[in-house]
Formats: structure tokens, C-alpha cells, sequence
């Protein structure tokens, strides 16, 4: 019986160990793609959206800069300069939203977050950090195009 066992987990780790090894499933072609590192990982640009110093009471004009905003939000990642974007519950730390962007310098992120109306008028601002995470991130707008029933 012993040896039916240890036979029986031998033919188990056989069938296992394969799954475990690091070349599984791995795509050299996909990761080259996405500019992936031996991990599986590279740099963007998060930002972190705070409460700007502008105070705007016209709510016509505010709607309209953020109208704008949104609408800078699409042709960023239309331009596949960003990947993610959305916004923070109320907190007291004045958290907005959050960004995370292709680009391959913080002075990249800038220059295209001049070009939004809401950063502009100073209703937000956004401090730029460097980010390394999944190479794999981009493939998450398609599928949330897929799911996304109305769009902003």
C-alpha cells in the first residue's frame, strides 16, 4: 500500500511541477507588446488628483470645466496616454481621483495635464509619481469598454 501511495504522489508532482514553472503560459510576443520587464511589470506615471486653490461659484462654469475634464479623460486614452482614471469617494484629505498614464517621464504627464480644463483653472491639482506595476494594465480599457453600458 506504501508503495501504491508514493507511486500515486509521484505521478501527482509529475503532473503538477510542469504548472509551476516560470516559463508557463508566458508570451514573449505579448510582453515585448507591453513593454514588460522579466517580471512582468514597467514604469508609468500615477496622479494623484487633490483639491485645487481656485474656488469657482459659478456652477455653469464649474460644469462646463469638468465637462472638458471628462472629456480630455477620453482622448487620453484614446491616445493610449492613459490607462486609468477615476474618481475617490469624500475624504478629508481632499483626494479627487487618480490617473495612471503610459507616459515615460513626469514632464510628459505635465504637458498633457495642461491641456486639462479642470488642472488649468486650479479646481484640481496633481502631484506625479513614478509607478511601477503590471505591464498587462493597458488590456484592462478594452474589457471595460466591453462592460461600460453609459458612458460619461
Amino acid at each position: 500500500m506504501k508503495t501504491i501511495l508514493l507511486f500515486a504522489f509521484g505521478i501527482l508532482i509529475q503532473i503538477c511541477l510542469p504548472a509551476q514553472t516560470p516559463e508557463a503560459g508566458y508570451s514573449k510576443a505579448l510582453a515585448d507588446s507591453l513593454g514588460a520587464d522579466a517580471y512582468g511589470m514597467r514604469m508609468y506615471q500615477f496622479v494623484l488628483l487633490k483639491t485645487g486653490d481656485s474656488t469657482i461659484t459659478d456652477k455653469d462654469k464649474v460644469a462646463a470645466l469638468f465637462k472638458g475634464h471628462m472629456e480630455n479623460i477620453g482622448k487620453l486614452v484614446a491616445a493610449h496616454k492613459l490607462i486609468l482614471a477615476g474618481p475617490f469617494a469624500k475624504n478629508p484629505e481632499q483626494y479627487r481621483g487618480l490617473f495612471i498614464f503610459t507616459t515615460k517621464t513626469k514632464e510628459e504627464t505635465r504637458t498633457l495635464l495642461e491641456g486639462d480644463p479642470a488642472i488649468k483653472s486650479g479646481l484640481l491639482k496633481a502631484d506625479i509619481y513614478d509607478w511601477y506595476g503590471s505591464a498587462a494594465l493597458p488590456m484592462y480599457v478594452p474589457f471595460h469598454n466591453r462592460i461600460e453600458k453609459n458612458k460619461p
